[in-house]
């Protein structure tokens, strides 16, 4: 690792360019100028200054001054563009050896309220002109909130919620809409390459670095991506290159008076003279201590160690036609327990993991004309895992796992001018996932191969303008684990009245194959023992169908944004996966068997509003009320009476983002999230007998001071100070030593945490 980031550092000493883009022909017609903002009239660096009918264009430097050389004589249309303003289009005409001197200002968008989406409809679409509601996390999400990983910035979406199920090993899983992780499909450039093992862990696994945006999609009409998207999906897009930029950072943490947290990035973008060709290259590395609360020796947080290095480039063959590549390699390693400088198997408590991923994808897009397009693609990952899951010295608990997800399709669009009865955009394709994973833990008689493979064929049309939209859809799945083909029909209803008002009304079926891993992968220690899941025999699978209403509302008052949503959602699930405590095997390990209990109704509303004026402030915030519960009795434990809640599924959760800068060289960041209590099921081992606990709610909230600050005219900085959990609000009970239950946790991942931090871009 060491000596590939010596490497990128070369490299980008090597390679960094002088000069942005220039046109072909030596004419000398010139264009020259400055990029401001049009309130602040600051100059704004790296903005694009691209004349499309040319395939020319310059980016501004750091002093906000660009230049384009030898354009042809004529007049020519120029787009003006930067992430988080409005574009700005004009026309120049410009002469042979004369240099024309033209100025712009950009308008601050801070919503971006024309920004374009991918996920709701596999296409490009515009975000207010989608069927269904696509909530993006930007880049700057990643930075205020001090995430290094998604995982960090999901709770500030409405209605997801992060949280973790283990307090040696610090397994997270994603709940939309009060469902579980196991309901979420998450897709890494809209492609689903994970695998029930990289689900695990894989929220925490892959870096800011790497993604340009997070898009999230809520219930169950997203379906189109696949069989999990029931709760919603989750689309982690990578970062493609923009300009010529070096980006190095880092943040350093002091975790709960114990630890450290130290992460640091570098990254380094390349585009080429003519802009047909572009590298992104990133890396990253963090180093975080484990935390006992309670001082008996044993974590409530594991230690975290990774290192992660890739890269995204692309190349245009012409102005229709774009080869895509992307890479990377993630070296993980956590562990929790007790004596964590000892071998796994010389301490009492011990849940470690070693995971060396590699993973990466090719994406053709071909225009075949204004109204056809075609999509090539395929992405595969392989892990290769040590883990050992072990308690009192067990010598045999060493496990080891392979897993390779391979997936491949092809995708067409054609839009019709009108369609019936206005126009529609027609989208059609085929797409194929496999996976194969096999999972040895002999010390537990436990060796398991498994292989699924899922063709599907989808197709969707969807008619729409300004203000009405009408989509209606399909895909037909056929599962290796489900004997029949599955139909997953979709239908999204959007009305827009005016600039003011969107309406819009969803239906889906989904469906969740009885496959024999899932979050079991995650092997728990409970009461001294190893807790392993097993399937109940005629497993069935799992059916839904997923209703959402919304209203959205937004007007503009001179520099002020204002935006209120309201969504109510319905999803009911028929024979609903359940665990039931079931006993013990020969080996002694505590069984749980996944059975399907009758089904589960979950039901709410989301609200989230936002209010904005420019990039001065900025308060974004969202409550949800919803109720998980089983449509029959359900009992997990003989020990206890039947049971029609949910666990894990508070009914009131939320959280709020308030950015404000009262000055220009400085920037204030509060945030935070809300839990509402919960029942949480807690197993007999440091407790007598199994029982279930009523939490108390959590507040955990956060500040950020951040200075950005230029060293001469080349290196743009920012150094930030910020405190996490400010009001150290932590799971008061956990349990104590080898006995204790590694299920039985709940409240805010990390204890209050201060954080410095610096970054510098060149």
């Amino acid at each position: 690792m060491k000596k590939l980031i010596n490497a990128i550092v070369c490299g980008i000493i090597v390679l960094m360019p002088q000069v942005q883009i220039y046109g072909q022909q030596k004419t000398d017609a010139n264009v020259i100028g400055h990029i401001i903002d049009a309130n602040s009239g600051e100059h704004i660096p790296f903005a694009f200054v691209s004349f499309p009918d040319l395939n020319m264009g310059a980016q501004s430097d750091d002093s906000g001054h660009y230049m384009v050389t030898n354009l042809p004589e004529g007049r020519h249309k120029v787009v003006v563009s930067f992430m988080g303003y409005n574009n700005y289009t004009t026309y120049v005409s410009v002469e042979k050896g004369k240099t024309l001197e033209k100025n712009f200002q950009l308008e601050p968008d801070q919503e971006v309220l024309e920004e374009v989406v991918v996920t709701a409809n596999r296409y490009e679409t515009k975000k207010r002109e989608t069927g269904q509601i696509v909530n993006v996390v930007a880049p700057k999400m990643f930075a205020t909130t001090m995430a290094v990983n998604p995982a960090g910035v999901l709770d500030f979406q409405p209605g997801s919620r992060i949280e973790y199920n283990c307090c040696n090993c610090g397994v997270p899983q994603l709940r939309i809409n009060g469902l579980g992780g196991e309901y979420t499909q998450v897709l890494l450039d809209s492609r689903p390459i994970f695998s029930s093992l990289s689900m695990v862990y894989g929220l925490e696994q892959l870096p800011a670095a790497m993604i340009e945006r997070v898009e999230t999609v809520r219930g169950g009409g997203s379906a189109l991506f696949g069989s999990n998207a029931i709760a919603g999906t989750v689309n982690i897009i990578t970062k493609e290159p923009t300009s010529t930029l070096v980006h190095l950072s880092n943040q350093s943490g002091l975790v709960g008076n114990q630890g450290a947290d130290i992460t640091t990035s570098l990254n380094a973008s390349f585009v080429s003279y003519d802009r047909k060709s572009g590298a992104y290259v990133f890396s990253m590395i963090r180093n975080r201590d484990a935390y006992d609360y309670d001082g008996d020796g044993f974590s409530e947080m594991p230690h975290l160690k990774s290192e992660t290095v890739g890269m995204r480039a692309y190349h245009k063959f012409s102005d229709y036609a774009k080869l895509t590549a992307e890479y990377h390699h993630i070296h993980e390693f956590r562990r929790g327990g007790d004596s964590l400088h000892k071998a796994p198997q010389l301490v009492e408590l011990c849940e470690q993991l070693e995971h060396y991923i590699d993973g990466g994808g090719l994406n053709f897009d071909y225009e075949i004309d204004s109204n056809n397009s075609f999509n090539a693609f395929t992405s595969a990952q392989y892990i290769n895992r040590a883990s050992y899951f072990g308690t009192n010295y067990n010598q045999n608990a060493f496990g080891d796992t392979k897993d390779i997800t391979v997936n491949a399709g092809v995708q067409y669009i054609h839009r019709f001018e009108k369609m019936l009865f206005m126009p529609s955009v027609f989208t059609t394709g085929v797409d194929f996932t496999w996976n194969k994973l096999h999972d040895r833990m002999l010390g537990y008689n436990r060796d398991i191969l498994q292989n699924t493979a899922v063709g599907g064929f989808y197709a969707q049309n969807e008619w729409k303008n300004k203000h009405f939209g009408f989509l209606l859809g399909f895909r037909l799945d056929k599962h290796s684990l489900v004997e029949k083909p599955i139909l997953s029909p979709r239908v999204t209803l959007r009305y827009a009245p005016n600039d003011s008002w969107t309406f819009r009304a969803s239906f889906a079926q989904g469906y969740r194959a009885p496959q024999t891993y899932d979050e079991d992968l995650h092997v728990g220690a409970v009461g001294g023992e190893v807790s392993l899941i097993q399937l109940a025999e005629g497993l069935r699978a799992e059916f839904s169908n997923a209703f959402t209403f919304s209203v959205d509302y937004w007007k503009v008052v001179g520099n002020w944004q204002f935006n209120l949503l309201a969504e109510g959602f319905y999803t009911h699930l028929k024979d609903v996966f359940a665990l039931v405590e079931n006993g013990h095997d020969e080996k002694g390990n505590l069984l749980f068997t996944r059975v399907n209990a009758d089904g589960a109704i979950v039901a709410g509303t989301n609200i989230e509003g936002r209010i904005t004026n420019g990039q001065k402030f900025s308060l974004h915030a969202g409550l949800t009320y919803q109720r998980s519960l089983y449509t029959a009795d359900f009992s997990w434990s003989d020990q206890l009476a039947p049971q029609r809640r949910m666990f894990k599924t508070p009914d009131l959760y939320g959280y709020f983002n308030l950015d404000y800068t009262p000055f220009q060289r400085l920037k204030f960041t509060v945030n935070g999230t809300y839990t509402g209590s919960m029942l949480v099921q807690h197993c007999a081992g440091y407790i007598e007998k199994d029982t279930e606990v009523e939490t108390r709610p959590f507040w955990d909230i956060s500040l950020r001071a951040a200075y950005p600050f230029h060293i001469g005219n080349s290196i743009a900085s920012e150094f930030f100070v910020s405190c996490k959990n400010i009001l150290n609000q932590f799971q008061n009970d956990p349990d104590k030593g080898m006995t204790k239950d590694s299920g039985y946790i709940y409240g805010p991942a990390m204890p209050r945490t201060f954080y410095l931090g610096i970054s510098f871009d060149f």
